[in-house]
């Protein structure tokens, strides 16, 4: 099984003479690349770990920062193997480092000086194995990667007779990066990284406090991102540097930009192979998370382990096409699912950068919820009901050590996007039957977020990316619950805040109702109506109120009062109450009217969340064969087998989310409801591995759809195992107990 191992991996570098062949599994149809393009802005990047891994490690092409990612394939040139922990393109990046070969006589550390040009035809990339050749004045350099959760494998091959330097980095703060959204003067005030070569050992290890959102967040003065990185190699030479010096024998330095390198002799082989450990906690145990994932096991051992793991996720969901773009589209999206959040737990410990300190238990972090609610989070109930609550669990411990659930945690309390639409997510597990987590506490946190306003909060606009005073939970909140809107001229993204807080209020009510509180039940569903307030009737529009009543008219194109978005992106967010948001706007045909003019008139925005539901909304108003059509349209124009292949920010996952549940024929558009629209699927097959929250047991769904053709996009009929299914819905409990889902398309 060893040699099978080494086979698969040796498949990647090169077709080695005498290699057996082996099967695809599904991890192999995954391309890595697709949305890291500038075009699209896709924001994802060639991560190489297991599943929900801890730290991931890939190629950088650029100095990353928030709203940039550290490889964009319109890149020429290489600048290290990262280890990073940038989720996607508008968070930062924390506790970084990153390892560069070199063969020049003098050391190069920065890396405008340090980079070296490359062509994608040398590089392969997969989740498991990432390899580039570079090309260098002495010759050609070879750079290779494997990893696992919080451990890596680099392997660097060098030109013969030349030069073997590795340079790493340790903290990367330029102000010459500095812009809107990327402030570095407090960081350049207060951080310093620390590197330390420990040649008794063959180490270097050190720590980077560095948090490119820091200024979003609270301080955490406690907070390092640990590093172990140990070679095969005995060091013949080593040294430090910070900014643009250079000082070859110190073997120790603190600094904003700085690291260390090291040197072995061209004699003693061409390869150099360095095993690199991470850690939240301490350098120990950094080293013990080395030892543990890949010491002693090898490169190719440690390739296989990781992609048996990505195949055994993957192997959940499965499509039936002979078209070898749309199988690596469809695979890509559920690899993109299976990403984030974070695992955040060391050996049974972690560090919560919510009170500064290391605790015992489960954590997970870098949570994109006002995006992951949506449609990742309930692709996630069906596939991992286990870890969904395990999930919830590590937002708890947030809540127990910061006082809040989190919005957008980076590592930290952030204030990006709005609303606290974690409560979406634990309503709709609990709804579900998901409960391996306190559940009394569950409630205490959601019933937070809804009945308590935050410090302060009728003093401060909290406007997207203000710098940090306070977390800010519902802002807005205090008005919410007594006048019934957020006004404007108080509160930034005002009428985004006063839907998005009804969805949440509605989704609690649920599990209110079911736990018997009926007071809190019926106070949030009445806050859940406040919809009603933002709605202007003369203008058939969502627009902006002042405290005073009175409304802000908008153009189109305007964002005044709204969260990424014009007045047609949050016109149909009232996801929690479509018969509500139908009959206010005048009825079935004048809804499907306003609908039509969003669709027609180029208004809709499939790249952002907001209005990722909204195709699904003409199944409430008696048009479903609408439905039907918009979703092959929107699943072929926004998804390609391409490095530009999203039309728009993945998001942690919910691009890819909203891709898998259409074109298996159904979509949640109410969070906690354990109802799913139908609209009509674009494969002839597709299975899912759904497992019970109550059981445990697993079994497989079967989704056909008999007559798919290009002619024939819309549905005639749809029957559970046998049965035929009346009307454009269909219930949780119907998925988990079907094993067959049979779509008749038509013309």
């Amino acid at each position: 099984m060893k040699r099978v191992g080494l086979i698969i991996c040796a498949m990647l570098v090169a077709a080695s003479a005498g290699a057996a062949k082996v099967a695809k599994g599904p991890v192999d149809h995954v391309n890595v690349h697709m949305g890291t393009a500038l075009k699209g802005e896709g924001g994802t990047a060639p991560f190489v770990g297991v599943p929900h891994a801890m730290t991931n490690f890939m190629a950088q092409t650029r100095e990353n920062k928030m709203g940039t990612m550290a490889y964009v394939y319109d890149d020429s040139n290489i600048m290290g193997l990262m280890a990073t922990h940038q989720p996607t393109v508008w968070m930062g990046d924390y506790g970084y480092m990153s390892l560069m070969p070199q063969c020049s006589d003098e050391v190069r550390p920065l890396p405008d000086d340090r980079k070296l040009p490359f062509v994608h035809d040398k590089e392969k990339a997969t989740p498991y194995y990432y390899s580039v050749d570079m090309q260098a004045a002495e010759g050609r350099i070879r750079a290779e990667l494997t990893a696992v959760n919080r451990a890596a494998i680099m392997r660097f091959t060098f030109p013969k007779k030349a030069v073997q330097r590795l340079v790493l980095q340790g903290i990367n703060l330029n102000p010459a990066l500095g812009d809107w959204c990327n402030d570095y003067g407090p960081r350049l005030k207060k951080m310093r990284g620390w590197v330390k070569v420990d040649l008794e050992r063959n180490e270097i290890v050190g720590y980077n406090p560095d948090r490119q959102s820091a200024q979003i967040g609270p301080e955490t003065p406690n907070f390092k991102g640990y590093f172990v990185v140990r070679f095969d190699r005995k060091l013949t030479g080593y040294g430090t540097w910070n900014c643009d010096s250079v000082f070859r024998g110190r073997d120790e330095q603190l600094g904003t930009r700085m690291g260390a390198f090291v040197e072995f002799a061209a004699k003693e082989g061409t390869t150099v192979t360095a095993q690199v450990g991470t850690s939240f906690i301490s350098v120990e145990q950094a080293r013990a998370n080395l030892d543990k994932e890949v010491a002693g096991a090898g490169f190719d051992a440690v390739c296989t382990q990781t992609r048996d793991a990505w195949n055994d996720v993957l192997s959940k969901m499965s499509v039936e096409t002979d078209n070898s773009d749309d199988k690596a589209v469809f695979y890509t999206a559920l690899y993109h699912n299976y990403l984030f959040p974070r695992d955040f737990s060391e050996d049974g410990r972690y560090y919560s950068a919510m009170d500064d300190k290391v605790h015992e238990g489960l954590s997970y972090n870098d949570f994109s919820l006002w995006d992951t609610f949506r449609a990742t989070h309930p692709l996630m109930t069906l596939l991992e009901p286990t870890l969904t609550g395990n999930w919830i669990t590590g937002l708890l411990n947030m809540y127990k050590e910061g006082g809040w659930l989190p919005m957008w945690p980076n590592p930290s309390y952030t204030n990006i996007m709005i609303a606290t639409h974690a409560d979406a997510v634990i309503a709709d597990a609990y709804m579900k039957g998901i409960r391996n987590y306190d559940v009394r506490l569950a409630y205490e946190a959601m019933r937070k977020d809804a009945m308590v306003p935050p410090d302060c909060e009728t003093q401060r606009r909290y406007g997207d990316r203000d710098r940090w005073t306070a977390y800010e939970s519902r802002a807005g909140a205090s008005f919410y619950h007594t006048i019934g809107y957020v006004p404007d001229d108080r509160t930034a993204e005002s009428v985004s805040r006063t839907l998005e807080y009804a969805v949440d209020d509605w989704c609690i009510a649920q599990v209110a109702l079911d736990l018997n509180k009926v007071d809190d039940y019926n106070a949030l569903m009445r806050w859940s109506q406040n919809y009603h307030n933002q709605y202007n009737k003369e203008k058939g529009f969502m627009l902006p109120r002042r405290y005073d009543g009175s409304w802000i008219d908008l153009n189109d194109h305007d964002r005044h009062g709204l969260t990424e978005g014009s007045k047609w992106t949050y016109l149909f967010c009232v996801m929690h109450d479509v018969p509500g948001m139908i009959e206010m706007m005048g009825g079935n045909e004048a809804f499907a009217r306003k609908l039509d003019q969003n669709f027609e008139g180029g208004h809709y925005r499939h790249d952002n969340e907001p209005g990722h539901h909204y195709i699904y909304l003409y199944d409430y108003c008696g048009q479903p064969r609408k439905t039907q059509e918009l979703v092959r349209k929107h699943v072929r124009e926004n998804y390609r087998n391409a490095p530009d292949g999203f039309n728009g920010n993945d998001d942690c996952g919910q691009m890819s989310a909203w891709y898998l549940f259409s074109v298996m024929g159904f979509y949640p558009v109410t969070p906690a409801s354990n109802i799913f629209a139908l609209g009509a699927p674009q494969f002839k097959r597709v299975t899912i591995d759904i497992t019970s929250p109550k059981t445990g047991a697993t079994h497989t769904l079967t989704i056909e759809a008999k007559g798919l053709s290009e002619d024939n996009c819309h549905v005639a009929g749809v029957s559970v195992d046998g049965v035929a299914l009346e009307g454009n819905f269909i219930t949780y409990d119907q998925l988990l107990n079907a094993g067959n889902i049979t779509f008749t398309m038509t013309r």
